[in-house]
């Protein structure tokens, strides 16, 4: 009985969650909009509590600000926010592929083209929450196989506090099938043990992601692109 209320919990909680990331990404809670934990307890049938535990989880991946005796904002995203995250994120998961070039068994990379074809299937559909959680495994596996533990930790705690912006970069049109593309290139560099190629092609396709990120969010607002240090990064 307690571990089906502990289940109920969870499911509810996970709704809760996939609810306001849904209404960011889609527009419907804009930045700086206040997410009110009454209607959300009134919409669910729950107390407050799995709310509150629901809001700390999104603060920590970067869509909700938490502010003491007023509650929960959406957080308001800038280009400096995707250029810092993406330049440090190009950097570390180059240096993993780099790393994972020359120790992954044929079986690992076999599993990482099973997981390839898995997320085409996916970016055909559309399915972008999918696409995005298989996404995740593809690159903590060759990160893994990297055997850097504090490396993984490293770019882990990065990702999850970031998941906002992956998920709006993989949510841009084109974006999930240019991702297996740049997949297949991948493994092909780590079937031929080329670590420098491997390096320089997640270096380029994390700097990639970030600027067509940057585009999108210029175009919403109107405004023309400025020069940014991912440009740099992608002609590396």
């Amino acid at each position: 009985m307690r571990k089906k209320l502990v289940d109920s919990h969870l499911t509810l909680r996970e709704k809760i969650l996939e609810t306001i990331r849904e209404a960011i990404l889609k527009g419907s809670l804009k930045p700086g909009e206040k997410v009110a934990e009454p209607e959300l307890a009134e919409r669910f049938g729950i107390s407050r509590t799995p709310i509150r535990e629901a809001f700390r989880q999104l603060e920590s991946e970067g869509y909700l600000t938490v502010i003491p005796r007023k509650g929960a904002v959406v957080a308001s995203l800038s280009e400096r926010d995707v250029e810092e995250f993406y330049a440090i994120k190009s950097v570390l998961e180059g240096y993993a592929a780099r790393m994972a070039a020359e120790r992954l068994s044929d079986k690992e990379i076999e599993r990482l083209e099973v997981i390839n074809d898995r997320l085409e299937k996916l970016a055909r559909e559309g399915d972008v929450k999918s696409f995005f959680r298989v996404h995740s495994d593809f690159h903590e596996s060759f990160i893994r196989a990297a055997g850097n533990e504090k490396l993984l930790e490293l770019i882990s705690q990065l990702l999850l506090k970031f998941n906002r912006l992956r998920m709006a970069s993989l949510s841009l049109p084109g974006r999930m099938e240019v991702s297996v593309q740049e997949h297949r290139k991948l493994l092909e560099a780590f079937k031929a043990r080329d670590g420098e190629l491997a390096e320089s092609l997640v270096t380029k396709t994390a700097a990639f992601g970030g600027q067509q990120l940057i585009q999108s969010m210029a175009q919403k607002e109107g405004r023309p692109v400025e020069g940014s240090i991912l440009q740099q990064v992608g002609d590396v």
